[in-house]
């Protein structure tokens, strides 16, 4: 038996920290009296990102955030490994004081958080170093992607991540000047690679499709301003944020089009504004007219869908609204968190077997962007003006789930530089930071870094979770009660 649990230990920390495809646990839930069947609508306001019960209107916050210190998208529920319900990913850019020459502050990042909401757990999942935007924007998911936009002015880059990935990094999907600059509007729902996309400069609307890299028509003819868009969970109707007048819905095709795209619209080939594609369009919805949404307010800053379809929530002005799909334009059914600056919202499908009792706080983002900035400063001695221009910085990724001979590099010799080639990396100021885009990412890696050139090499080991290997972390023991399998 002791080599059983050993061989148990051993597979589930392996499933942990691979970059393989990991099944999500499976199993049919129990409903439970109080049960959730309307799920619950996450939501980001000046306290963090929370949870509410629309039922009843109770909300607690998961994600806790100090006010103006964090620029917030998201939250979207989406899929984790090996957890049997949906969990809340949103983004954050460090928006405190950043670091200057002569004065002290922040290095600003972009993270990627995970919050498992009935856990109370947090994750890192990748951090990308960004001192020329305000943070992602435009977070989207659905079973199968995660997907975002970063960057700014004509610079947009669309990345995503494979949530059937247990860790790994960050797909780049359209990144200019190569590729056109999109703004991420909406996703398909289900395990589809569909992400509704909009064009910088012309506005036109595309599927952007992330396991092919191409781009496909979009079924609908949608202006140069409107969105985000919500698309109801069997993909049928899509509720799209108009610049005025509210919202509106309508009925939509979100399978994938029936006619291969153009090459001329492959995001590999397009530069500047794509091309129209060629190909037929995808089979229309019906031409029924959009349905108007309480055309007497403003744009919306985010909709969601319950899970029957039957109301959409909007976050609108600061509060989330709800909305009765079949009612007439007009104002909302419930209003709820007026005055707390709600900014974004996301309903998740039924949760018969969790109630609002069983969500448990997370200890929120901040002590790992703390964590992050703390690793990466400079040491005092190559922190000086004469020093700073002469300090050079080496940088390796590790899987620190089994030994490698990076976590024990002490110097960036020639032989050590020939043999493992570093990432890149420079000085920002009084700190370092990784220059590639996400190259920070969480789970079992880890960093060696390496500080030389104006002082005898200093190295280090840090990682987005803790500094602590995985392979040095105590083994989990296995359940009494776990199957014999």
């Amino acid at each position: 038996m002791p080599k059983l649990t050993s061989l148990v230990a051993a597979a589930l920390l392996a499933a942990a920290c691979s970059s393989a495809p990991v099944a999500s646990v499976q199993h049919s839930p129990s409903p439970v009296t109080g049960g959730l069947a309307q799920g619950l609508i996450a939501y980001v306001a000046d306290a963090g990102v929370g949870v509410l019960d629309p039922t009843t209107g109770k909300s607690t916050i998961v994600a806790p955030l100090p006010r103006g210190a964090f620029r917030v998208a998201g939250p979207v529920w989406a899929p984790a490994p090996n957890v049997n319900h949906p969990v809340l990913y949103f983004t954050v850019h460090d928006d405190r004081t950043p670091e200057r020459r002569n004065t002290a502050g922040v290095v600003p990042y972009n993270w990627i958080f995970r919050v498992d909401p009935f856990v109370g757990s947090i994750e890192a999942i990748a951090a990308s170093q960004d001192s020329m935007s305000e943070g992602p924007i435009g977070l989207v998911a659905n079973s199968h992607y995660l997907a975002l936009t970063v960057g700014c002015c004509a610079t947009y880059e669309v990345d995503a991540f494979d949530l059937t990935q247990a860790a790994g990094p960050l797909k780049v999907l359209s990144r200019p000047p190569d590729q056109t600059a999109f703004f991420t509007e909406g996703a398909a729902p289900g395990d589809s690679a569909l992400v509704a996309v909009r064009a910088f400069g012309t506005g036109a609307w595309y599927w952007l499709n992330a396991d092919a890299g191409l781009l496909h028509p979009f079924p609908l003819k949608l202006g140069p301003d409107d969105g985000p868009i919500a698309i109801s969970a069997d993909g049928t109707m899509v509720a799209v944020a108009l610049p005025s007048q509210g919202a509106v819905i309508e009925p939509i095709n979100s399978g994938l089009p029936i006619a291969s795209p153009s090459p001329a619209a492959s995001s590999s080939a397009a530069a500047s504004a794509p091309a129209t594609p060629t190909a037929k369009t995808s089979p229309k919805a019906s031409p029924s007219a959009p349905k108007k949404i309480n055309s007497k307010l403003l744009h919306p800053d985010g909709l969601s869908w319950s899970p029957d379809a039957k109301q959409l929530a909007v976050a609108i002005n600061g509060e989330i609204q709800l909305y009765d799909a079949a009612a007439p334009d007009g104002p909302p059914a419930t209003r709820y968190l007026t005055g707390a600056n709600v900014t974004g919202l996301a309903w998740s499908g039924p949760l018969a077997d969790r109630t609002l009792a069983t969500v448990k706080p997370s200890s929120g983002p901040q002590a790992m962007v703390d964590a992050l900035l703390a690793a990466t400063r400079l040491p005092a001695q190559a922190d000086t003006p004469a020093n700073r221009p002469l300090t050079q910085v080496y940088m390796w990724q590790f899987d620190s789930s089994k030994a490698s001979p990076i976590e024990s590099i002490t110097d960036a010799t020639e032989s050590v530089l020939a043999k493992y080639p570093p990432l890149a990396a420079g000085v920002v100021y009084h700190h370092w930071a990784p220059s590639a885009s996400w190259a920070l990412i969480g789970g079992c890696y880890r960093y060696r870094v390496v500080i030389t050139g104006s002082i005898p090499p200093v190295a280090s080991t840090f990682g987005l979770p803790s500094n602590t290997l995985c392979s040095a972390k105590p083994s989990p023991t296995a359940s009494p009660k776990a199957s014999p399998t």
